[in-house]
């Protein structure tokens, strides 16, 4: 009986919570929060060590508890494994039965470098772990979730859009684009699975204390500043490499960081073949300062983080587990359900950057003379009038050349007069072979377009297979991310190994974006569909061009475009033209102006 009063009085006695990303952190932090207030713990993450020791943990508060609950550990387990998050829920059904909270905490930091440097595995990577670990996550763990559960998803403060404005996120791409895509994917889901019973609420935490930025971020945000802008008798290749070998060990016994760094002192790809003893020795001291500026820089950009903070405080991890636990709340899940719960305290300024139309300008357009790329993976009939309308337009231009990159010939008799390189848009090699010809071919590069067409809002987002949300995310965030990089890298030929190149360099890229729903009445879920990927190209494209203008120094900007307005009366593919012609021409105005609603008319 007194068991029974002690579990009756625990907060989620009986109920049972999915934990992603829970062998260490934030994730381990919301594991033992959980189980202070009885419930079931689902623990999972790709290495088993520290799940072995997170397991103990709980099972010491379980029985300090008293409580009958229990402990259910998945080690080698990847958020993004579609066969192992799926084999992993027939264990889970079989051991309880049922999942009443899921908690979409993994993730990774990702590349930590500008995105003309950022290796594009790594991208993917960092977008499958944080965006299609979410979904699938989410979307199979429902089979086993009625009604009053709760998806609970952390995302990042950095993300989030104020009025005219968008947050970018230095040195982070992939991690912005991702993020950027999960607060709106988790807006979706609420009205999604409204007449279910079942919330979806996520949750930005913002800065917390973790080794992930004291270790990770921060460190490699200040050696990718070094790598940039340079340091005292070593090139940017040199920087990278040492930087590679000696980051980890930041923070170590300084007789480990001491021997490691006469160990990279004394590589070939370093000192070159005739090295001597003296210039090993001078390596060694330079080395060494080089980690010291390193370590400068990071507690500056934490000291600067801190100070956008009203308490100078980041929050703790156990701050974080009680900010979950509180949103599984059922009175206070459903006053905020499809919310996007601001717990990051942090006042972040950011330059305005988003506008309506483009000024009227006079044509015909000055654009002759200019080399162009237009890219598009036309699918819809709309898509069709879109490309169709840019195509013609700069066709119209004494353009020097215009080159069509496209996935699959479109069967349109009003292309028939263009020509077309086929190929698969997200193959690195072929996008980057394809460019070099170009350039062979006409000379340099003034501007790129990538049309991303649109996706069916009408179709549910959870009745989507794997292969077909892989597919949106390979059309909306991979794709744009390799054609940004490879059109800035082959605007500024090995600028990647000397960055100094990169340097007011001029060029236009032109990301034309999924348009909002066209429609006399529009619900709540379908707008809520339709921002899920325009949610991750905002982010995407505020970081790229704070990367380019105040990092790298360059005049290239990237132009997100994005079709169609809150009224519902679709976009106007002439216009849409127009604007493109304005852009490549120089007619823009001022380039803090980065991200267009040109359907959106103010009269």
């Amino acid at each position: 009986m007194e068991k029974q009063a002690l579990e009756s009085s625990l907060k989620v006695s009986n109920k049972v919570a999915l934990i992603t990303g829970s062998g260490t952190g934030i994730g381990q932090s919301i594991a033992k929060r959980f189980a202070e207030n009885g419930a079931n713990i689902i623990i999972m993450g790709r290495r088993k060590e520290p799940l072995e020791q997170t397991t103990t943990i709980l099972n010491k508060i379980i029985s300090n508890n008293g409580s009958t609950a229990r402990v259910l550990s998945f080690s080698g387990i990847d958020v993004s494994d579609e066969s192992g998050i799926d084999d992993m829920l027939k264990k889970i059904a079989e051991e309880f039965g049922k999942i009443d909270f899921v908690i979409n905490n993994a993730g990774v930091s990702g590349p930590v470098k500008t995105f003309t440097n950022a290796d594009f595995g790594e991208f993917k990577d960092c977008v499958a772990i944080h965006l299609t670990g979410t979904f699938w996550t989410s979307r199979q763990c429902l089979q086993l979730m009625e009604d009053d559960a709760k998806i609970i998803t952390i995302s990042t403060f950095f993300t989030e859009e104020n009025r005219y404005e968008q947050r970018p996120y230095r040195f982070r791409t992939p991690y912005t684009a991702a993020q950027g895509a999960k607060n709106r994917l988790a807006e979706a889901l609420a009205w999604e699975l409204r007449e279910k019973g079942i919330r979806s609420i996520a949750t930005n935490p913002g800065p917390v204390h973790s080794d992930r930025i004291y270790k990770t971020v921060y460190p490699k945000a200040a050696a990718e500043f070094l790598r940039i802008s340079g340091y005292s008798e070593l090139s940017s290749s040199q920087i990278d490499s040492a930087c590679a070998k000696l980051l980890p060990l930041l923070g170590e016994d300084e007789a480990i960081m001491t021997a490691e760094i006469r160990k990279v002192a004394e590589q070939k790809e370093l000192t070159g073949q005739n090295r001597s003893t003296t210039d090993t020795a001078r390596l060694i001291q330079t080395l060494s300062n080089l980690m010291s500026k390193v370590q400068e820089i990071a507690e500056k950009i934490q000291n600067n983080t801190r100070n956008m903070i009203v308490d100078g405080e980041f929050l703790a991890q156990d701050d974080v587990a009680e900010v979950v636990l509180n949103l599984c709340d059922d009175k206070l899940s459903k006053l905020i359900n499809g919310r996007i719960v601001p717990s990051d305290r942090v006042f972040y300024p950011v330059r305005p950057m988003i506008r309506t139309t483009l000024d009227n300008k006079a044509f015909p357009a000055q654009v002759d003379e200019k080399v162009v790329i237009l890219i598009a993976d036309p699918l819809t009939r709309q898509d069709l009038d879109r490309f169709y309308a840019i195509a013609k337009g700069l066709q119209l231009e004494s353009l020097k050349g215009l080159t069509i990159f496209i996935r699959k010939r479109p069967e349109s008799k009003e292309l028939e007069d263009f020509s077309f390189q086929v190929f698969d848009l997200s193959d690195e090699g072929q996008m980057r072979i394809q460019f070099e010809a170009v350039k062979k071919r006409f000379g340099a590069i003034d501007a790129v377009i990538y049309l991303t067409g649109d996706y069916d809002y009408n179709r549910s987002i959870l009745s989507l297979s794997r292969k077909e949300w892989d597919s949106l995310v390979d059309q909306f965030i991979i794709v744009p991310a390799l054609i940004s990089k490879e059109s800035v890298n082959a605007m500024c030929p090995n600028a990647v190994r000397e960055p100094v190149k990169y340097k007011n360099s001029d060029g236009k890229i032109i990301l034309v974006g999924p348009q909002s729903p066209a429609g006399k009445k529009i619900s709540g879920l379908v707008r809520a569909r339709s921002e899920i990927f325009r949610g991750a190209l905002r982010p995407y494209a505020a970081t790229v061009n704070q990367e380019l203008a105040e990092v790298l120094g360059s005049r290239i900007r990237l132009f997100l475009m994005l079709p169609g307005n809150i009224e519902g009366s679709g976009s106007d593919s002439q216009r849409l033209s127009r604007s493109v012609v304005q852009i490549i021409s120089n007619m823009v105005g001022d380039n803090s102006d980065t991200i267009f609603y040109v359907d959106e008319v103010r009269t």
